[in-house]
């Protein structure tokens, strides 16, 4: 009767090493489980982003201020694709500031380089000067080019000549292209970054 009860539990130890799952399959288990791991940390970011943005949008109708997108490299490394920045509503702006202006039915940002009636001079290192004065821009990767104007130049009244901080890549107030901002064509100073969050604050 031992010997039987023996032979008996055989099957059932068999069955067990049968329902053992394999090192492939443990993987693709593992796999399955770090994918809904990133899915809830996506899923997260999302849900972040669309309040912040829900937020903004209230101050957005409280106050006069604007949340932009930003496109392109004409401001790395200040500003890159993908950025979300605040522009509020001024209505003096000085040099050295960043502003947010349409053009052509874009919105475009910028560095004031200018005022009204300033001298500007560009050299062929793209060293800026105002009104004699070379400015100090350790944020700018200088270039003299893209220009069709003919240096030194004026601003003229009621204009801000700008600047991108990626000079090589920027169309800006060197061109006649884009040329000096007018106030009407101005939003705001460029005061905030909101996105992405690991750069969160002022500019």
């Amino acid at each position: 009767m031992g010997k039987q009860k023996k032979e008996q539990a055989n099957p059932s130890q068999d069955k067990q090493e049968q329902v053992k799952p394999s090192l492939d399959q443990l993987k693709s288990e593992l796999k399955r489980e770090n994918s809904k791991k990133e899915y809830k940390k996506v899923l997260r970011n999302t849900l972040i982003v669309v309040v912040v943005v829900a937020a903004l949008a209230v101050l957005v109708s409280s106050f006069f201020i604007a949340v932009l997108k930003v496109t392109g490299d004409s401001m790395t490394p200040t500003l890159e694709t993908g950025d979300l920045v605040v522009a509020y509503t001024r209505t003096s702006f000085e040099p050295g500031e960043l502003i947010a202006f349409y053009y052509n039915n874009k919105v475009l940002v910028k560095r004031i380089v200018g005022s009204p009636g300033d001298w500007i001079n560009l050299d062929a290192d793209g060293n800026v000067s105002v009104n004699g004065e070379i400015l100090d821009e350790p944020y700018a990767e200088k270039s003299f080019e893209p220009t069709d104007l003919t240096f030194p130049y004026q601003v003229p009244e009621n204009r801000y000549f700008v600047l991108g901080d990626h000079r090589s890549a920027s169309i800006d107030s060197r061109s006649s292209v884009v040329g000096c901002v007018t106030k009407e064509q101005l939003i705001g100073k460029v005061v905030f970054r909101v996105y992405p969050f690991g750069k969160f604050g002022g500019l």
